[in-house]
């Protein structure tokens, strides 16, 4: 199934990779740049605006008047740009859609001309005096401030966000994958560029194609961009695994709102390349990631102690996050409630049936990856960052083999570490008046 037959990967320059993964179910094609680097608080927010700037335009097409016109004309294609984290490294991605070539007109080769158009936008973008525009940078600034702002907006993303910097804030795991505004604010168009070149020089890098068209070009257009840059020691993206929990830390923080966030941070013990990685995810499914999970069950329904529960497991990081939103009365039994249901899978309170259920939702999950471009991609992007090479059929064998008391075995080596509660206080003031 994927990453099986119709997969062709090589090295370009030292940690400079293209893959291309042969798909010709869909009507479109993806190209992309997925660029590696470590999170760091110093260059946290000038790495993550890079993307943002050379997606908006380039030497050639100088704003996105003239880009847009160029796109429409390759048949609609379109150019996005992103910023993620993977354990204590930071991702950044440029990628194009595009209509498949054997959609076009009189045969045309779209993929050639967007790649082409896609490598003239990170290699040879706009520039004035020798650095990025001042005009170019301010928008982008304040754009990246707003999506900064929307993640504090959102109570729900902030509590996760606020648990991972308290829980980890002796780890580069803390620091959030956009920087700080603070830091933001301060960014200069020659810090910028530097960073650009600095990227291009240090990170590690993988070029992903995804559809029918032949590699053969592609890579031809890849090599000629890369022609140009200087390769130096590729930067050391590796994260740092804490496996035991200290002493469980609680912190609280109040605010106007009406429903409370209750965030709990746990250490796994069990990382990517771990024998008991599966078993772990495993694991945590039957506990909190499913519609068939003890949290969702228990805690959500049977108990009515909130109105949300969910785990989710970061096995880069190897820690697994609790989230919830409860009244402020019921914060104590909520999380009480939690520890109790994890307890119930290390003393392996639960049927085969539960497994079963957990399974299949699991594996029905990961078919649906083969369904979208974009998700086959990030699917090998995770695979290449572990080092795997599991096809989903493989994936799926490995899930369905994991026994009870491997899960039992998982969910043992789970310690609290932290809990995190945002409170109301417009509730906790409705608790006084009544």
């Amino acid at each position: 199934m994927l990453l099986a037959v119709n997969f062709i990967k090589k090295e370009i320059l030292k940690d400079v990779n293209f893959n291309n993964i042969k798909e010709d179910r869909f009507k479109t094609g993806r190209v992309s740049i997925t660029l590696f680097t470590p999170l760091k608080n110093e260059t946290a927010s000038k790495n993550a605006i890079v993307p943002f700037i050379l997606s908006k335009s380039c030497r050639n097409y100088p704003n996105l008047q003239s880009l847009h016109k160029k796109l429409d004309e390759l048949y609609g294609a379109s150019i996005n740009a992103d910023v993620s984290k993977l354990g204590e490294v930071q991702v950044l991605t440029i990628s194009a859609s595009f209509l498949d070539d054997k959609y076009s007109l009189d045969n045309e080769t779209i993929s050639d001309k967007v790649i082409d158009l896609f490598c003239q936008m990170i290699f040879d973008p706009l520039l004035e005096n020798g650095t990025f525009p001042e005009d170019t940078v301010e928008q982008e600034k304040r754009q990246l401030i707003e999506t900064i702002e929307s993640e504090f907006n959102d109570k729900r993303i902030y509590a996760k966000n606020r648990c991972e910097e308290l829980m980890c804030k002796n780890e580069k795991f803390g620091i959030n994958r956009f920087g700080t505004i603070e830091q933001v604010k301060k960014l200069t168009s020659k810090e910028i560029f530097t960073a650009w070149q600095e990227l291009l020089s240090t990170a590690k890098i993988e070029l992903t194609l995804l559809g029918s068209a032949d590699a053969t070009s592609a890579i031809e257009i890849f090599e000629q961009a890369f022609h140009k840059v200087q390769r130096y020691r590729t930067a050391s993206c590796r994260t740092e695994i804490i496996r035991e929990a200290g002493n469980v830390k609680e912190y609280v923080d109040e605010m106007e709102l009406s429903q409370s966030k209750l965030v709990m941070g746990f250490r796994t013990a069990v990382a990517a390349n771990d024998d008991m990685v599966v078993p772990m995810r495993v694991a945590v499914a039957l506990f909190g990631t499913t519609p068939y999970s003890k949290l969702f069950l228990n805690v959500r329904e049977k108990y009515s102690l909130c109105y949300y529960c969910s785990a989710r497991y970061d096995r880069n990081k190897g820690i697994m996050l609790v989230q919830s939103g409860v009244e402020n009365k019921n914060i104590t039994k909520a999380k009480d409630e939690i520890l109790n249901q994890l307890e119930d899978i290390k003393l392996g309170n639960f049927t085969q049936d539960d497994i079963d259920s957990i399974k299949r939702n699991m594996s029905n999950g990961l078919r649906t990856v083969s369904d979208y471009l974009s998700s086959i991609e990030n699917f090998y992007l995770s695979q290449t960052f572990d080092n795997t090479k599991y096809t989903i059929d493989e994936l799926i064998d490995k899930i369905n083999s994991v026994s009870k008391e491997q899960i039992i075995d998982a969910a043992k080596s789970i310690t609290l570490d932290t809990v995190y509660i945002l409170k109301g206080k417009d509730e906790n003031q409705m608790e006084v008046n009544s």
